[in-house]
């Protein structure tokens, strides 16, 4: 991951050498915030790499003397089906079509929306496998 660190940290100067040159000679609010925004959220893609590879080390990918062998194995455990993925759709929706036609349809979307996400979250949760 650490390819990746340096990858996405130089999108992150990038971003900011942009911002930079963008709030000097442009001054328009709206590009300024899109230039910081990415500098900001490839900052964070670059501090997530950065800490993972310091957590777990160098992967077999990563070394030239890696076997595929050494990636195999178990790789996470993957939920049949669901119903709560369909249950989030429909609380976005619903939440999006009320910012149109009212507030009332919003709380309706917006609890739709919390009863999916806390559902996805939570399914599988007593598994016991750690």
């Amino acid at each position: 991951m650490k390819h990746e660190a340096y990858l996405f940290g130089g999108v992150a100067v990038f971003f900011l050498l942009t911002d930079v040159a963008y709030i000097w000679f442009a001054r328009e609010p709206v590009g300024i915030a899109a230039l910081t925004v990415s500098c900001l959220m490839s900052s964070v893609i670059t501090f997530f790499l950065v800490m993972n590879y310091k957590r777990k080390g160098r992967r077999p990918e990563d070394r030239p003397d890696g076997e595929i062998q050494e990636r195999s194995g178990r790789v996470d455990f993957f939920p049949p089906h669901s119903p709560y993925p369909v249950v989030t759709a429909a609380g976005v929706t619903l939440l999006a079509v009320g910012l149109i036609y009212g507030a009332w349809l919003s709380l309706i979307g917006l609890g739709l929306l919390g009863g999916g996400v806390s559902g996805m979250v939570f399914e599988f949760s007593g598994r016991g496998d750690a």
